[in-house]
């Protein structure tokens, strides 16, 4: 009977070493694999968050032009009650009343004048620094925090 012929310690150490360094390898070809996943993540939400600052600063636009138009339309109706309360005033006799009325009147006027947005010349909002509620809507699946 022939015997087989053992490997040699020499041998075996230098399979060892080398399946060692091969894992070695392995794991930090994974490791930089992980490192760029996460690049190239935080690369896309990076992306999503400048994308989402300009929806929510066009949003906020729109929402303060629709508040612009319904603050005139309310000045439009004041105006008109005012000039409305300015013709029974007209109608009324002389005296305490109707001076007491007429007060009212250059109050109201006042006050409806400031209340226009016609009345100051029109320009963009300044849009406030979003907070990461305000941006939630416009990120799709991200996370205001982070990726």
């Amino acid at each position: 009977m022939g015997r087989h012929p053992r490997p040699l310690l020499e041998d075996q150490l230098a399979e060892i070493a080398q399946e060692v360094t091969l894992r070695g390898e392995a794991a930090e070809r994974k490791r930089l694999d992980e490192i760029e996943a996460a690049r190239q993540k935080r690369i896309r939400w990076e992306a999503a968050m400048d994308e989402a600052r300009v929806q929510y600063a066009e949003a906020y636009r729109v929402r303060h032009f629709e508040a612009q138009e319904t603050a005139w339309r309310h000045a439009i109706r004041l105006t008109e009650y005012v000039s409305a309360v300015r013709t029974r005033v007209k109608a009324m006799p002389p005296g305490q009343a109707r001076n007491e009325a007429k007060a009212w009147i250059d109050w109201a006027a006042a006050r409806v004048e400031r209340l226009d947005p016609l009345n100051t010349p029109p320009r963009l909002p300044e849009i406030p620094e979003p907070r990461a509620d305000d941006l939630r809507p416009f990120l799709g699946h991200w996370s205001p925090y982070g990726p």
